[in-house]
């Protein structure tokens, strides 16, 4: 486990964009100021926003953690398992599992549900009561799915092999990270989306061009229709070697200018470039290693007791929140770099502003969020820091 954790922090530490646009920055850098790009009204707009759905969500956090860990770190889950003893050993654990995911899916369900209220009310949601209730379905199949896969791999070996079942559920659990992220794009995200090749026309072939100049040519660029179910926008990479794409939601082409299209792609190229998901993907791969050692340390060969499901899935739900701010600053300086990637490709630092604050209008984005929300939430830099490095970009490029 100590060699695990070893190799995960020489990953992280050598892997992570410390410093995502180098060099001096003749003047100073620039200050990241909401009110320098956003107007009074704008901010107070996304401000009400954020009072109204914020309780909300860190309610459903909360619960969402409480209802696991009320049910794994007491009797009462166990004794629930138990009530099962009659039934073989792998449909104990389908229906424990079945019954605890569902248990907390069903009480953060009316808070998730007054979330939809509140993004419709605020424009951000152009989906349904019947699209809503679509995607919660899919959204705890695809969870159930995993998680069973996940569970019965790993107390499977731990009842065949009682002390010894760390070191193939290490490994199991290191491939399963691993073969699930390059099969996301393709099992997963069509789950909950249709894809289109962008067609073509001039923006296709720009993109396309940019992608050849950059070193990383595309195959094709595919649209999501994230417009049934949002009107914000976006666009990401994901996967990696065969199952890598690039993808556009329709709302971004919709809303926005081509060179803005432009500035955005070149982001996405970054993360590309420097492989962020198959490093990304590396690191979780380890972690999720040591957290098999650990865990073996801390259960021994009670792992295989379908019992024991309840506990495994609090362990999982709280170690994760745990992790969150660490998975996050990681992130933030990934995104950041992509950022600068995006700026020295297209050079371009106006339309990069530009398109920055019309994806935190879109989303009605946190411009001055609290430190702690900052460090517990924020996958990305905030939009004025996204901003502020542009400009920073351009005193170093003038």
């Amino acid at each position: 486990m100590c060699l695990l954790l070893l190799g995960f922090a020489a990953l992280v530490i050598v892997a992570t964009p410390w410093h995502p646009l180098p060099g001096h920055v003749p003047g100073g850098a620039v200050r990241p100021d909401a009110t320098a790009d956003f107007t009074a009204a704008q901010i107070a707009h996304e401000t009400a926003f954020h009072d109204a759905i914020r309780p909300w969500g860190l309610t459903g956090l909360a619960v969402g953690l409480i209802v696991p860990a009320l049910l794994g770190f007491t009797p009462i889950g166990a004794w629930l398992v138990d009530r099962l003893r009659r039934r073989r050993w792998a449909l104990q654990v389908v229906a424990a599992t079945a019954g605890m995911t569902s248990v907390t899916t069903l009480v953060v369900l009316p808070i998730a549900a007054r979330e939809h209220v509140i993004l419709r009310r605020y424009g951000l949601s152009t989906q349904g009561w019947a699209g809503w209730w679509g995607d919660v379905g899919r959204g705890y199949a695809v969870g159930l799915i995993t998680t069973l896969v996940v569970l019965l791999a790993v107390m499977g070996l731990a009842r065949r092999f009682p002390r010894r079942w760390w070191i193939g559920a290490a490994g199991v659990g290191a491939a399963l990270v691993v073969g699930g992220s390059f099969a996301y794009p393709v099992v997963v995200e069509p789950v909950f989306n249709n894809f289109t090749s962008l067609p073509a026309g001039e923006l296709r072939t720009e993109i396309l061009a940019m992608a050849a100049r950059d070193h990383q040519p595309l195959d094709d660029i595919l649209v999501a229709d994230a417009s049934r179910r949002t009107t914000t926008e976006n666009a990401y990479v994901s996967g990696f070697g065969a199952s890598r794409r690039l993808v556009l939601d329709d709302t971004l082409l919709a809303k926005d200018t081509p060179r803005e299209v432009l500035v955005i792609a070149a982001h996405e190229l970054g993360h590309a470039k420097h492989d962020d998901v198959l490093t990304g993907t590396l690191e979780g791969a380890l972690a999720v290693a040591a957290a098999v050692c650990a865990l073996f340390l801390l259960l021994r060969d009670r792992v295989a007791r379908a019992r024991s499901v309840p506990l495994l899935l609090a362990v999982y739900a709280v170690v994760g929140f745990a992790v969150s701010p660490l998975s996050n600053l990681i992130s933030r300086h990934v995104e950041a770099r992509a950022d600068a990637h995006s700026l020295e490709l297209t050079r371009d630092p106006e339309t990069f502003v530009q398109a920055q604050r019309k994806l935190a209008l879109s989303g009605l984005d946190d411009l001055q969020p609290s430190r702690l929300l900052y460090v517990l939430f924020f996958s990305h830099p905030s939009t004025p820091e996204r901003i502020a490095m542009a400009r920073d970009w351009e005193r170093q490029h003038r």
